[in-house]
């Protein structure tokens, strides 16, 4: 016997669909982006509806909700990098998730260490075990969102989180995610299936 269910119609204007997705579409990764405007001025945010979009060419996609200093940054020199968001960050990355005012550089004022990235100008989190460098492919407005899909230049990732040299280990990189509400996740579970190689082997 199904289980009762209440249903939430996203046109109903007492329904908030926003919070209902951010609890539902869990765990969301979480894009730390650095980015430079104009000036020169630093910039780094997280935004949590982060994933790649193209495997070849390599293309990562985030979305902000709104026009922000960093889509306004990107637009301007288009370029940005994603920092992964390591266990040991979280306070910072939450910290750096305030209001800041515009032109306000967060890894500066929140004491964040920044190093060279190796393509782009914007720099990456020091602390972070991997980054992945892109080029502005485009921008997509979707509603109050701005979709922002970025050409991947440059992937670095810790020699130290690496596995036989090639594959980042999860047990090293220790991602952190973002849930409902102000809830966040810590490193998963890891359990392993292997994909079916024929139709007939699905049960």
């Amino acid at each position: 016997m199904s289980a009762e269910r209440t249903v939430f119609d996203p046109t109903d204007a007492d329904v908030n669909a926003y919070k209902l997705l951010n609890s539902l579409v869990v765990p969301r990764a979480i894009a730390w982006v650095s980015t430079i405007d104009a000036q020169g001025r630093g910039n780094l945010a997280p935004h949590s509806f982060f994933t790649v979009a193209s495997g070849r060419p390599p293309v990562v996609l985030f979305s902000s909700l709104g026009h922000k200093d960093t889509v306004a940054n990107i637009e301007a020199t288009g370029e940005f990098v994603v920092s992964l968001t390591s266990e040991e960050l979280a306070d910072q990355v939450n910290a750096s998730s305030a209001p800041f005012e515009h032109g306000d550089d967060e890894a500066r004022l929140l004491g964040i260490a920044t190093e060279p990235s190796e393509t782009v100008r914007p720099e990456r989190v020091a602390a972070s075990p991997a980054s992945i460098e892109c080029r502005l492919e485009r921008i997509v407005e979707v509603g109050h969102a701005f979709v922002v899909f970025g050409l991947v230049t440059a992937l670095t990732v810790r020699t130290d989180a690496l596995e036989d040299g090639v594959h980042p280990a999860i047990e090293h990189l220790r991602p952190v995610s973002r849930l409902g509400r102000d809830e966040w996740g810590r490193p998963p579970e890891v359990f392993r299936l292997t994909r079916p190689e024929k139709p007939e082997d699905v049960l």
